[in-house]
């Protein structure tokens, strides 16, 4: 399949959400709708009871935002819906009442890490490096910028911020705190993957979801901070710097 989707399929009590989009798995505004409602309808299915979130293919995990729309941005509002699809689903995520478990298979840039982090427990293969780009283009990572500093902490999320033009492998993004494991191939990392999250269909569904709200207790005011970080982005991308950067990928 070569067109854009997002799909769930429930396997023995576990969601898989799955996102694809034949550019590297980036995420244009339309997928990024799709992908938060998904999430949140999991989250109110009794049929499932742990999350898996993964994308299509076996190279890139997620290539951040869909150069194609930011390219055809050309005022502030059209800026912040965008960046907004972004702070839609992490904050779907952060109030989704199961545990979300992360599969990466491949590298991962800007709104990709932002997902990573954002999910709870994520496991990923050796080829998973990872990269802010962001600054590259002239904007910065804020909309993601607190789900990465919540899971790798201020030092790390600055490093790779400003060092917008390096990948960083995967067991740098393990010793921070990003992946809890890392494999040496996805047959291997999809093996564990489902084996974990059926083991976790076996807990409490009480107690998970207390865990994770006590998980994400601090966050409450994301829904305002990440629609005001998708302003700052929104504005940015409209700068002469921005505009002139982009045109490259035209």
């Amino acid at each position: 399949m070569t067109q854009p989707y997002v799909n769930i399929n429930i396997e023995n009590q576990v969601g898989i959400i799955e996102f694809f989009h034949p550019a590297h798995n980036s995420l244009p505004g339309d997928i990024l709708t799709k992908l938060a409602q998904t999430i949140t309808d999991a989250g109110t299915n009794d049929d499932i009871k742990v999350i898996v979130l993964k994308s299509g293919k076996d190279r890139t995990f997620c290539a951040g935002a869909s150069f194609k729309e930011l390219i055809n941005i050309n005022d502030a509002e059209t800026g912040k819906v965008f960046f907004s699809g972004f702070a839609n689903v992490i904050n779907a995520m952060r109030k989704c009442p199961k545990f979300i478990i992360g599969r990466v298979q491949g590298k991962t840039v800007g709104g990709g890490v932002g997902l990573a982090s954002a999910t709870d427990y994520c496991m990923a293969t050796k080829y998973a490096s990872i990269k802010l780009s962001e600054l590259n283009v002239g904007i910065g990572p804020f909309v993601v910028g607190p789900a990465v500093e919540r899971k790798i902490g201020l030092s790390a999320m600055t490093q790779i911020a400003i060092d917008a033009n390096s990948f960083y492998d995967a067991e740098w993004a393990k010793d921070k705190g990003l992946f809890t494991k890392v494999f040496e191939d996805i047959e291997t990392l999809d093996a564990e993957v489902k084996a974990f999250a059926e083991h976790l269909c076996t807990y409490n569904p009480e107690a998970m979801k207390d865990m994770k709200q006590a998980f994400w207790k601090g966050t409450e005011d994301w829904d305002t901070l990440l629609a005001d970080r998708a302003v700052i982005s929104g504005r940015l991308v409209l700068s002469d710097f921005t505009k002139e950067t982009l045109k490259r990928f035209k």
